[in-house]
């Protein structure tokens, strides 16, 4: 959405991959101050840090004008799932199988359920959440040929 401030949007993201300010910061190069001050709405960023969030954040920065399109929030249901106990066990196992690293495949995990949430049109509940789960890690074990 046009002028959405980027400070809700990135405390988001970052808590729904369940990292910290201080990792973020690590990752993207930049202060822990400098980080809390975006998501607390102070501040204005560069692009080059905004895309270097992005990447430590395991998503794209995508910049662009456009006519009534709206980017999603994460949704509660979806922040409060990647906080689990089970969400993580899943990203472990999924990270292992892969051979990828944890922070990405959360990242990715987190970047579907937004889609299926989206798709739903409305919020899914826990039980729901837990069966996507499920799927996934059914999924994985057994690949189609």
């Amino acid at each position: 959405m046009p002028n959405e401030p980027i400070g809700p949007r990135l405390r988001a993201l970052r808590q729904a991959s369940g990292r910290t300010v201080a990792s973020v910061a690590a990752d993207a190069g930049l202060s822990v101050p400098y980080i809390a001050n975006l998501e607390n709405g102070r501040g204005n960023p560069t692009t080059s840090a905004l895309d270097r969030l992005a990447t430590a954040l395991g998503t794209e920065l995508s910049i662009g004008f456009t006519s009534g399109a709206t980017a999603a929030d994460v949704p509660l249901g979806v922040v409060k799932l990647s906080r689990s106990r089970r969400f993580r066990t899943t990203v472990a196992a999924l990270a292992e199988k892969s051979g990828q690293e944890e922070p990405d495949v959360a990242a990715r995990l987190v970047s579907a359920c937004v889609l299926i949430s989206q798709a739903l049109g409305r919020e899914a509940g826990e039980h729901d959440w837990w069966r996507v789960l499920d799927a996934v890690l059914l999924m994985a074990e057994h690949p189609a040929h």
